[in-house]
């Protein structure tokens, strides 16, 4: 009994002790400058690295849930006489809460993995030590650049999630089961508010790259210096920012709305 209050106990501070060098880390990397700090070209790498080669997985991803969702979306609305409403609901769908919350957890199995890895490799091989004996601050010229880069790429990557997602819910629904395109497009913009959706959805992207951004880098950085502690950290990432994103959205979906 009271070793298993230790070791709670233990758990319990090592939790607290790991959120303390995760906001110790945030801050020391949100700003740019310092001794060997990372330049432009790097941060240009690495928006290609973690937005660029994301865009693959979240066009198709993108392309597959509008279909979905005008699939289902149709059927549901058959039943009550209001197809015309089809193009409203698949883009205020998109926009507002799966374009952001998909591309958040596509992000993090595939950047987020990825930065972890790299930086861990980078841990296990000593060249973070190497730049501090050489007056190099590693986290201005490793974790600065790659935060920035996953806060700035996110975003552009959920709007491209979203707008993917609604060609698809419009080849299928227009496409395949013969909607009247004017109906689809035109109820769309008439409901659809650039105040309230889209940029409401942007910032929920933006809030969520920036705490995968974080997770991924922190989780590399803080690593085991070994093969396991790597392959630990990795899914550590992807974990703890997917229930981060889903938590998240629930509360700024609530704070949104006006439900708290």
């Amino acid at each position: 009994m009271i070793e298993s209050i230790r070791n709670l106990g233990r758990a319990g501070v090592d939790s607290v002790a790991s959120m303390g060098r995760a906001g110790n880390l945030f801050v020391q990397s949100i700003t740019w400058g310092g001794p060997g700090s990372a330049g432009f070209l790097d941060f240009i790498r690495q928006i290609h690295s973690v937005g660029v080669r994301s865009l693959s997985i979240i066009v198709v991803a993108g392309f597959f849930v509008g279909m979905v969702l005008a699939l289902q979306g149709y059927n549901i609305l058959i039943k009550f006489g209001s197809v015309s409403a089809l193009g409203t609901m698949v883009s205020l769908t998109l926009l507002r809460e799966l374009g952001p919350v998909m591309a958040a957890l596509l992000f993090a199995g595939r950047a987020g993995s990825a930065l972890t890895a790299e930086i861990g490799l980078m841990k296990a091989t000593e060249q973070l030590s190497a730049m501090e004996m050489m007056g190099v601050d590693p986290l201005k010229r490793v974790i600065t650049p790659r935060l920035w880069a996953g806060i700035i790429s996110l975003p552009i990557l959920a709007l491209l999630f979203s707008t993917v997602g609604i060609w698809g819910g419009a080849f299928v629904a227009v496409d395949m089961l013969g909607l009247y395109d004017g109906a689809y497009w035109s109820n769309m913009q008439n409901t659809v508010m650039f105040t309230e959706d889209v940029l409401k959805g942007l910032f929920k992207a933006l809030v969520f790259g920036l705490v995968v951004t974080w997770i991924a880098v922190y989780q590399g950085y803080d690593s085991e210096p070994t093969s396991e502690g790597i392959g630990k950290a990795t899914t550590k990432t992807v974990v703890i920012s997917s229930l981060a994103v889903l938590g998240l959205d629930f509360i700024l979906t609530a704070v949104m709305l006006g439900g708290v």
